[in-house]
């Protein structure tokens, strides 16, 4: 078993800071903030564990290179339309401007080539390398969520559920997995729902083939099960909960396999 996560980092280095127009708070509102201590237990129960250093407004590991558009970059011909946070996010989760300007294709592709690809080259090394050892692999993408989802067509916000297990449609993982990991948290008293709102990221449909041994699992949990969403603050005794919570997965996840 593999845990990444690719959104807790918020490292930003200088070239990068001087295109960006967000600040600090943003930067960590916007970053699956505490997510890899969440997860930290995972290696004592042997899984292997990936962090990202790097800010999301470095570059969104959880997008596909291609996923730009010319507000982020110049020239950009990609056919997926708009994508304000797509690989480069040119404006933050509240809609602001998060760049002075787009990339030029050169900054694009230094910035890709230093932090993306090397990122996803380890990845994909350690999910081949552990599938050709053990015969199957599982592939946990660690996320966090607001508590809260956006007001949409008049109607006011609702609260999302603790935990959202995306599999795109349960398609990414085999069905043992994907019960193990809804029946693990509902366990715990946890509210869980299915691809609800986030269906699995680029990640997850990019080494999700449980056909051929690989299986991947997006896990949003709700920030409010561990932070003060207010003062962007974690609270110790929510934390070290489900710090445990999180680490007892792996043995299910084993058992499903």
């Amino acid at each position: 078993m593999l845990v990444e996560v690719p959104h807790a980092g918020l490292e930003v280095p200088a070239e990068v800071r001087a295109l960006l127009t967000v600040d600090d708070r943003v930067v960590l509102r916007d970053a699956d903030a505490w997510v890899d201590a969440l997860v930290g237990d995972v290696v004592s129960r042997g899984a292997t564990l990936l962090t990202a250093r790097c800010s999301r407004y470095v570059v969104d590991l959880n997008r596909d290179e291609t996923d730009h558009d010319p507000g982020s970059v110049t020239g950009s011909t990609q056919p997926k339309g708009a994508a304000p946070r797509g690989v480069i996010w040119r404006e933050s989760s509240d809609g602001a401007s998060a760049l002075r300007r787009p990339l030029t294709r050169e900054e694009f592709a230094g910035r890709v080539a230093r932090y993306h690809r090397p990122y996803h080259r380890a990845l994909a090394a350690e999910l081949e390398a552990m599938r050709a050892r053990h015969g199957a692999v599982v592939l946990l993408c660690a996320h966090s969520m607001p508590a809260m989802g956006r007001a949409q067509l008049g109607q006011a916000p609702r609260r999302r559920a603790d935990v959202v297990p995306g599999t795109r449609g349960r398609s990414t993982a085999g069905a043992a997995l994907i019960d193990a990991v809804d029946a693990h948290f509902r366990a715990a008293g946890l509210s869980v729902r299915h691809d609800d709102p986030y269906r699995g990221g680029a990640t997850t449909q990019r080494y999700g083939r449980p056909a051929a041994g690989m299986h991947a699992i997006q896990v949003e949990l709700n920030r409010d099960l561990y932070m003060d969403e207010r003062t962007l603050t974690p609270r110790p005794d929510a934390m070290a909960w489900l710090r445990t919570l999180c680490a007892a997965l792996v043995a299910k996840l084993g058992d499903a396999l």
